[in-house]
């Protein structure tokens, strides 16, 4: 957090916003970022997919001389007994292992504590994390806790450690967050809850399995959740100013899989060739916004869960279409170029102007969500948080996000005043409740 008294707290707590100003630290920032991405080149995992993959990937934790594996999971998960793809292939090999199944949504550093614990008294030499982006962050930074000798609360930041982190393993259980492909890991404060992120390319995992038969148990609403967190980190990638020929590949073969499969997942859990091209859109969309960034959509939607307790990817879906339509006249070619090219607009349509096809990509990004029944509803929305939503979301654009458009908080104010104005409107907003029962 920045000193009370330093230029851009002084703009933050400004009530009449000097936006020059704010532009200012943010472009600079957003130059210093693609510096950055441009300079330290950024490793990729190893990637397998398809009904065989978790014996792959045990494999190679094998064959790079693992013997002693901590397995990092949730309670839930370890109850249905998903870990036991990795355990039962780790006893045939007589590989020995523990597993930590206490990893909560939205770990706190107590919890990254545990289980640092338990593998350093283990002495275990490789993690696997089995799970949703909770699991691996927490694994992310269990790895490099162990692996730097220190607590986790000294990696918070950019570039913090020194030494690379015991070998890293993911196993995504969701199509949502691409955290096993990116350089990033989130955790909570223990009393706050407030929180602090940790970015370090010796923190993207070795290798990663997509393996649709894991998949095909998420119930329908945790589908289309995290279905529209992979479609908002591809969007927001493709339109970042730092955008480039290498993630705008990433971005678009993502929101192409999204588009096309994340109903037909949604409809039918049991299709196996929708959840393997979900897991992969996943991936793909970590890799893309590893280097272009996020936006608006995430840096609302963080404050909306942590003010309402909204999941974070059915958060990014009530936001992303506002944020979609404040960056139409910025971003309106590349919209257009991009419904183009994933096929979203018929041939037919393509010679329609730019400014017709954005439109229609917005349209279909609407009714994507609606039609995967995520209710665009905030339950419980007061005037009162706008301040410190609007505070908190503008920082986090400016400190890390390179956007097409920026806005100072009165526009943002703008966003959360629609989205409680159509919540206000909606008599029913349980939608969710009854599709997803």
């Amino acid at each position: 957090m920045p000193a009370t008294n330093s230029p851009l707290a002084k703009l933050m707590n400004n009530d009449k916003l000097q936006h020059a100003g704010y532009l200012a630290v943010a472009k600079t920032r957003a130059k210093a970022l693609k510096v950055f991405s441009h300079l330290i080149p950024l490793p990729r995992p190893l990637l397998f997919v398809g009904e065989d993959a978790c014996n792959e990937l045990c494999d190679m934790v094998i064959n790079e001389g693992g013997t002693n594996v901590f397995i990092v999971t949730d309670a839930v998960l370890n109850k249905l007994g998903i870990p036991a793809k990795v355990t039962d292939y780790l006893d045939q090999h007589n590989i020995r292992y523990q597993v930590y199944d206490g990893i909560t949504p939205d770990p706190t550093f107590a919890v990254v504590e545990e289980g640092l614990s338990q593998t350093v008294n283990a002495k275990c030499d490789a993690i696997i994390a089995i799970g949703g982006g909770s699991v691996i962050d927490a694994a992310k930074m269990i790895a490099m806790s162990q692996g730097n000798n220190c607590k986790p609360q000294k990696l918070i930041g950019i570039l913090k450690a020194r030494k690379k982190g015991v070998p890293l393993y993911c196993i995504p259980t969701t199509a949502g967050t691409g955290s096993e492909a990116t350089l990033g890991a989130v955790v909570s404060d223990n009393d706050t809850h407030q929180k602090a992120l940790s970015i370090d390319p010796k923190m993207i995992p070795l290798a990663a399995a997509i393996d649709p038969v894991i998949m095909k148990g998420m119930p329908k609403h945790i589908t289309a959740d995290t279905g529209i967190d992979v479609l908002t980190h591809a969007l927001e990638a493709w339109m970042s100013a730092n955008a480039s020929v290498e993630t705008d590949y990433y971005a678009a073969s993502a929101t192409k899989a999204v588009m096309q499969y994340l109903p037909i997942a949604y409809e039918n859990g049991e299709d196996l060739q929708a959840r393997e091209e979900m897991g992969i859109a996943a991936h793909y969309g970590g890799i893309a916004f590893n280097k272009a960034g996020l936006g608006y959509v995430h840096a609302i939607a963080h404050q909306l869960g942590a003010h309402y307790s909204i999941p974070h990817g059915r958060a990014n879906a009530i936001v992303l279409p506002y944020v979609l339509e404040v960056n139409r006249k910025g971003s309106e070619k590349r919209l257009a170029k991009l419904a183009r090219k994933t096929g979203i607009v018929e041939s037919a349509q393509a010679t329609k102007t730019d400014k017709e096809l954005a439109n229609y990509f917005i349209e279909q990004v609407r009714e994507l969500i609606e039609t995967v029944g995520i209710d665009p509803t905030v339950k419980g929305m007061k005037k009162t948080d706008y301040d410190d939503i609007a505070k908190a979301a503008a920082k986090e654009v400016s400190d890390t996000y390179a956007v097409p458009t920026y806005m100072p908080p009165v526009g943002i104010k703008k966003i959360l005043q629609k989205i409680q104005t159509a919540s206000e409107d909606r008599p029913n907003n349980d939608t969710q409740d009854k599709k997803s029962a």
